[in-house]
């Protein structure tokens, strides 16, 4: 991810029953989970991830992290801008309407969000966060909160 502009953080919903929810992300099966304490899953949705295979260990190395997160923060990413390099300079809205910050080590710019490459969902495309079409991503929003549990599960 490149700059960010004009940040706007959401506020994280207040329901004390979304608080035993977690998101697991299998890189493997290319598809992100919302689990209940019970272990249910109460959502699923197709994603896209890191190009490569493997932990995230370096910029660049277009692979998604593997581990256990938390939902940093949430942020309304509309107004955002990213250069995919692909000589069609900054686009607005790349990250589609949200973005949510996970706490990777050593990376302030992972993250789940929606995209403007809808077609990439259900490939290994992104330089390392996870993707999500549009409307999932917004769908998502209603199971999440800050301090949430994100396990990315390891590609093997």
């Amino acid at each position: 991810m490149k700059k960010l502009f004009a940040i706007t953080i959401l506020a994280a919903m207040p329901l004390l029953a979304l608080c035993g929810n977690r998101i697991i992300v299998s890189k493997k099966a290319l598809m992100l989970y919302v689990v209940n304490e019970q272990s249910d899953t109460i959502f699923q949705r197709p994603i896209a991830c890191g190009e490569n295979l493997g932990n995230k260990t370096m910029i660049g190395d277009k692979k998604t992290p593997e581990g256990d997160f938390k939902i940093k923060k949430m942020y309304d990413a509309t107004s955002w801008k990213h250069d995919f390099g692909d000589g069609q300079g900054m686009r607005l809205g790349a990250y589609g309407p949200l973005f949510f910050r996970l706490n990777v080590p050593g990376f302030n710019d992972i993250g789940i969000h929606g995209t403007i490459f809808p077609e990439s969902i259900g490939t290994r495309s992104s330089e390392g966060c996870i993707r999500m079409r549009n409307e999932d991503i917004k769908a998502l929003y209603k199971y999440c909160y800050i301090g949430m549990p994100v396990t990315i599960e390891k590609d093997e």
